[in-house]
């Protein structure tokens, strides 16, 4: 009994407490905006053509884009902003509520209008402008 008791005694406990889940250096919201410029360039390429089946081909690929887009913003919703980003940044949550719809189906991932695309990035923008602020603390 002493025998698995000692481990436990002994055994280091340290409570250990980190911004975020990995080295902040691994989140960024560029990765979001290269998409969403992406998508932006698909659609003024789909626009430009008459061919059919370049148009399909556009259209999937920019639903994808718009896809990772979501999925980047969301890993910085999650992963990377804490409690104390949402209590000095308010507008947080709305703004990326927003610009991921903006990356949706009632957004840039249904939508083959350019000006979606911009709101889009304006979404972004205004997010890495908060991101590249909480790392200057």
């Amino acid at each position: 009994m002493l025998s698995r008791l000692l481990p436990r005694i002994f055994a280091p406990s340290l409570e250990v407490q980190a911004h975020c889940d990995l080295p902040c250096g691994v989140y960024d919201p560029a990765q979001a905006r290269i998409e969403a410029e992406s998508i932006k360039a698909i659609i003024e390429k789909a626009d430009a053509s008459d061919d059919p089946d370049f148009r399909t081909r556009a259209i999937l690929i920019k639903e994808q884009r718009s896809e990772l887009v979501k999925h980047h913003l969301w890993v910085l919703w999650t992963d990377y902003f804490k409690p104390p980003h949402f209590e000095k940044y308010p507008q947080l949550n709305t703004l990326v509520n927003e610009a991921t719809k903006l990356a949706g189906a009632s957004g840039t991932k249904g939508s083959l209008d350019p000006a979606v695309a911009d709101e889009l990035l304006a979404k972004i923008d205004e997010i890495a402008t908060i991101f590249w602020e909480t790392k200057k603390a």
